[in-house]
């Protein structure tokens, strides 16, 4: 049957997951470029920045956790409007704040708020496509992570310098209103949906495994103690604990890298941020497109599932050289964190996806919930003991460098020892079984 004869409502839906998912993470890449503005007026220390960025990690974990939850119950409609309406007041409450006890408050009301954006389009996806698919729509929503970190570096130093950085919150925070204008008006459950045909309807819910029991495993209730019973859910946990931390290095501390080695000012630096983030866009949608293309060509899903993951884990390793190339030329280090931010993404776009291939959909929100809680809590361990201490103890010797050498072999590393650590838990990630 021809994509025109099905249909094609579910790309629309995918599209309004990209735009959330922009306005998401510009809305947390804003502090990382006002930083030096932020600092001359409050006399921040490193110290003091990675305290504010703790702050938003430990939020965002409690959120994800939560919302996970919040958003099962609730439906996709309620609980993403809800979640994108308050993360868009936080993000317009930074421009109100006098003080850096003030930020460390509307940060942390930012991380709650945005913790319910993935749980919520995950749990989307599995709702609008079939298997094959998922990790395609995954990774054309998650680029929407780059696209959101290249609109920053190229809008705030511009609206800071042109207006005051208190303007740069307000513009870019208030965003998500408009957003929510156009997921009220055409966001429905497929079921439900007047332009959505029943042949889409029954190419969503065509996958072979959609057998009685697992539609009767859809309408049970499934605790967080019995998710954690099985180790589907600590595949998935390890995977995000060892790996969005090295995301949130870059998100964070790639501005400050840029300035403290190469003596960027300013505006100087929007344009080799952008660069990593234009790279990694090309990794999130063509590390989604793998896995389809080979379970296409008849490969088991999860074979192309850890497969795709096991490349992408590889292509992260060339990072480790990327202060050696960057004393060479600035931009050779740009393309090295590029290259490894493209091979994150593409990871990204595979790991949120084994959530709806191994979990009925009653609990992919809260599954996805708890993983990304655990990333959270991994990107505020790698703070306080990494770019905290690390960086405070080498700014003070003057020997900045050092730190992001092992910064970047930390990077390196996680990715395959993610990957070996979920082999060994599900070999064959087979959807969990629901006794009675």
């Amino acid at each position: 049957m021809t994509e025109a004869k099905i249909g094609n409502y579910r790309w629309v839906v995918c599209a309004l997951l990209f735009f959330a998912t922009t306005i998401n993470y510009l809305d947390r890449a804003v502090i990382s470029l006002l930083k030096s503005n932020l600092t001359t007026e409050f006399n921040w220390t490193d110290g003091d920045y990675a305290d504010i960025e703790i702050a938003f990690k430990i939020a965002y974990a409690l959120g994800l956790l939560v919302a996970g939850g919040i958003i099962d119950r609730l439906g996709t409609k309620v609980g993403y409007f809800l979640a994108t309406f308050w993360w868009s007041v936080s993000a317009v409450c930074h421009a109100f704040v006098g003080s850096t006890f003030g930020f460390s408050v509307v940060r942390s009301a930012l991380g709650v708020s945005e913790g319910g954006n993935f749980p919520a389009a995950i749990k989307t996806v599995a709702e609008w496509f079939p298997k094959k698919e998922r990790a395609f729509a995954t990774g054309i929503f998650n680029a929407g992570t780059n696209v959101g970190a290249i609109i920053a570096p190229l809008s705030v130093p511009f609206i800071a310098a042109a207006w005051g950085w208190r303007m740069a919150f307000i513009i870019t925070g208030s965003s998500g209103f408009i957003w929510l204008i156009f997921w009220y008006f055409m966001y429905q459950m497929p079921s439900k949906h007047k332009k959505v045909t029943q042949a889409e309807v029954d190419y969503i819910n065509a996958d072979p495994e959609a057998t009685k029991a697992s539609a009767e495993a859809e309408t049970q209730k499934i605790s967080w103690g019995r998710l954690l019973s099985f180790k589907q859910t600590w595949a998935f946990v390890v995977g995000k604990f060892l790996t969005d931390p090295i995301w949130w290095f870059y998100l964070f501390w790639l501005p400050d890298f840029l300035q403290s080695e190469y003596q960027l000012k300013g505006t100087d630096i929007a344009l080799p941020v952008a660069t990593v983030y234009i790279i990694a866009t090309f990794g999130s949608v063509a590390g989604g497109w793998l896995p389809m293309a080979l379970i296409r060509n008849k490969w088991p899903t999860f074979k192309a599932r850890k497969t795709s993951m096991f490349i992408y884990a590889l292509l992260v390793i060339p990072i480790v050289f990327a202060q050696l190339l960057g004393n060479i030329n600035m931009w050779y280090a740009v393309l090295v964190i590029g290259l490894a931010a493209s091979a994150h993404q593409a990871w990204s776009a595979n790991i949120f996806t084994t959530v709806s291939d191994m979990f009925p959909k009653n609990a992919i929100g809260t599954v996805t919930g708890i993983g990304g809680m655990f990333g959270s809590l991994g990107g505020v361990l790698l703070s306080w003991a990494v770019q905290k201490n690390l960086f405070l103890y080498y700014r003070g010797i003057g020997k900045i460098e050092v730190a992001y050498y092992i910064m970047f072999a930390v990077c390196g590393s996680a990715y395959l020892l993610a990957w070996t650590i979920m082999h060994f838990l599900v070999p064959r990630m087979k959807p969990i079984a629901i006794a009675k």
